[in-house]
């Protein structure tokens, strides 16, 4: 890990600490609501508390899974445990709310039934998860653990509803629900249960990709498995980025890293070459180490996720992640977006594809 990655952690690791000493007898909890209304605001935004907050947590739980695989030991509390439950939980639901027959082939209409059980018994389950004390934070809390799931409407799933669950996970550990003890079992228990949840509704309801750019993007739905997982494989002896898209490997090592387990997801749905239907990620495998990957991810998702206008507009700001500027703002990213297809000297890659038109 670099050290500008090594600096941003700690920052973040005295960030979390403070925060856990919000009383919840005393705070005035609000609804959040979305801020973000023009792409003007992002320079804002990027300036706000809840942006050095989120990012800080971000590269927290990143260096909190340096070399750790999901089987190994580390604390999992019962505070994890209860929401571990949550979320088998809304996976039983699915079992129990089945896609209906309809002409079209994507976005079965079944999802906003389960969206809508999901809306009127997830504060009450999100309650009961909780210890007493917390339950006046629910309201809020429940609002970025809804969005998390996707859009009812559009019946879609995207990396913006992936940031919403890390908002749920960062304002738990900004009440003290969840410490820093339990940041590895954040991704590699908390995590990596939320993403089959997430794959499982995708598959079921057929879910569409929350403003896709195919080829151009990481992935369809998700960043961070990448981004933490790479920090799972940092010095690994015998995995290495070169290795990862070959079936042995993460048929092999899938239960242990989520890297591979998103890699494994992504040969299950898409077919053909990879180097044609994931070409970014292609590309991360020319890269010759996992700590070049690390911190390229983290620029990338810094400037292509959290900078991004049509995701952040749907971010939504309560009193625990707020708008205001911040006292202690994250480094800025000094380097150019790294385009990973550039970075890599994999035999026979393909080249890079042209840039996609700006949408309208």
């Amino acid at each position: 890990m670099s050290t500008q990655q090594s600096e941003e952690s700690q920052s973040l690791d005295s960030q979390d600490k403070d925060c856990q000493f919000i009383d919840v007898t005393t705070h005035t909890f609000l609804v959040p609501e979305k801020l973000i209304k023009v792409p003007e605001d992002i320079p804002k935004w990027e300036k706000s508390q809840a942006y050095s907050d989120l990012v800080g947590f971000i590269l927290a739980l990143n260096d909190s899974v340096k070399n750790k695989k999901i089987r190994d030991s580390y604390p999992v509390s019962s505070k994890i445990g209860k929401l571990y439950e949550l979320l088998e939980e809304l996976d039983k639901w699915v079992d129990e709310i089945p896609p209906i027959d309809q002409p079209q082939r994507f976005g079965n209409k079944a999802f906003r039934t389960w969206f809508s059980r999901f809306r009127e018994r997830g504060p009450v389950l999100l309650t009961e998860s909780l210890a007493p004390e917390f339950e006046p934070a629910v309201p809020e809390l429940f609002v970025y653990l809804i969005e998390s799931v996707g859009n009812d409407t559009r019946i879609d799933y995207g990396t913006g509803h992936e940031f919403s669950f890390v908002a749920f996970l960062c304002c738990l550990c900004k009440l003290g629900v969840l410490r820093e003890e339990d940041f590895p079992a954040i991704v590699l228990q908390l995590f990596e249960r939320y993403m089959y949840l997430i794959r499982k509704l995708q598959l079921t309801y057929r879910m569409e990709p929350a403003g896709s750019h195919g080829v151009w993007s990481l992935d369809d739905y998700q960043f961070l498995p990448f981004l933490w997982g790479s920090s799972q494989l940092m010095d690994h002896p015998k995995i290495k980025p070169k290795s990862f898209p070959n079936e042995e490997i993460y048929n092999g090592f899938f239960k242990d890293y989520i890297f591979l387990s998103a890699i494994k997801f992504i040969n299950q749905v898409k077919t053909g070459p990879f180097a044609e239907h994931s070409n970014q990620l292609w590309g991360i495998s020319g890269v010759p180490a996992w700590s070049k990957v690390n911190s390229g991810l983290v620029k990338m998702y810094r400037a292509e996720v959290l900078s991004k206008f049509p995701i952040i507009q749907h971010f939504v700001f309560g009193s625990l992640l707020t708008l205001k500027p911040s006292t202690n703002r994250p480094p800025a990213v000094v380097d150019s977006v790294p385009n990973v297809t550039n970075l890599t000297t994999r035999p026979g890659m393909m080249p890079p594809p042209a840039h996609p038109p700006l949408s309208s």
